[in-house]
């Protein structure tokens, strides 16, 4: 596994909207803000031309979004790239990506949600490990988290432990401002889905939003049995963001996986807060993902610190992890190597 050189400060990181971009007007106060505070934390900041621009879910035709994020890849001054924001049509600019330019010159990509698509490509593909953590904007909150103090110090290289957090967002509040910090209401709590008291996983951890997975799957793009196959000695441990699957496209997403070997070598699989509970036949997510994976006999837990409800942590693709749990709490660590 490939780790990309961390950052310091005086570096240059790139700003790029491979997704959706940010037009509307507290979007764009935040994101001047996350600029400012990111500056002011010791870091240069440089954005592509695209950033600002949204034409009915994309920040510009897909061949513009993948010259610009091939851009920063080239440049001897960005040191690591974030994207600006999700969407729902990224996977069109793969086409026309040039992944030689990402081999030749790696750096540390980060993003959530629709980043996916280039996230989980670019580790099964070339063995460069990336971040799954908060796209750009989140960084112009005005008082951070501290996940996202977190997320600085991993891409510096201090790899700490992060722990649960206490509270998450329960649903989001409108903007007033632009530069809120989340609406921290209910306690967090994991929850392990077949209730073992204690749970401690270690192996290589690979994932992303499972919508994205879905659609990756079967594609050229899709190198999974490959991946898992060269890291088996590690052991895999999966993680999956659930944004808008239904419980039924949840369980015809998970069939479709295991039947194909996606969970072969698996030590155990964790779920985020999942942002959609949807059924059409009174099926609980918890319920959905009883039925698909319990026999695997391998530990799951849900309800975990990432994916579209906040806080998140930084998840490091393709790194050794090792997850603890115990008491509706937990934490995740990460070994490079």
């Amino acid at each position: 596994m490939i780790y990309p050189q961390f950052i310091k400060k005086g570096d240059t990181i790139g700003v790029t909207a491979p997704s959706d971009g940010i037009t509307e007007e507290l979007k764009i106060k935040r994101l001047d803000n996350a600029i400012k505070k990111i500056e002011d934390y010791g870091y240069k900041v440089i954005e592509t031309a695209s950033v600002r621009k949204s034409i009915k879910g994309k920040s510009n035709e897909s061949s513009m979004q993948a010259k610009e994020l091939e851009e920063l890849f080239l440049s001897n001054n960005v040191k690591a790239i974030i994207c600006a924001s999700g969407g729902d049509f990224l996977l069109e600019m793969l086409s026309y990506f040039d992944f030689a330019k990402v081999k030749d010159n790696p750096k540390w990509l980060q993003g959530y949600s629709d980043p996916t698509g280039l996230l989980f490509t670019i580790t099964t593909n070339l063995d460069i490990a990336t971040v799954y953590a908060d796209n750009f904007k989140a960084f112009g909150m005005n008082t951070w988290h501290e996940s996202l103090v977190n997320n600085l110090s991993i891409l510096e290289g201090n790899i700490i432990k992060q722990d649960s957090f206490l509270k998450y967002e329960s649903e989001d509040i409108p903007y007033i401002t632009g530069l809120e910090s989340y609406n921290l209401t209910n306690e967090v709590k994991w929850q392990s889905l077949n209730n073992e008291d204690e749970i401690i996983l270690k192996g290589r951890l690979i994932g992303g939003c499972i919508d994205l997975l879905n659609e990756l799957f079967g594609t050229k793009y899709d190198k999974t049995k490959e991946f898992i196959e060269k890291y088996k000695n590690d052991g895999i441990i999966w993680y999956f963001d659930n944004c808008e699957l239904s419980s039924e496209a949840l369980i015809r997403t998970l069939w479709k996986f295991r039947d194909n070997g996606w969970f072969k070598y698996c030590k155990g699989i964790l779920f985020g807060r999942s942002m959609t509970n949807r059924s059409y036949y009174d099926i609980s997510f918890e319920e959905a993902l009883k039925h698909s994976l319990n026999d695997l006999n391998i530990p799951i837990i849900i309800d975990m610190d990432f994916g579209h409800i906040s806080p998140r942590m930084t998840i490091i693709n393709g790194a050794i992890a090792t997850i603890k749990y115990k008491d509706n709490k937990g934490s995740i660590e990460f070994v490079l190597k």
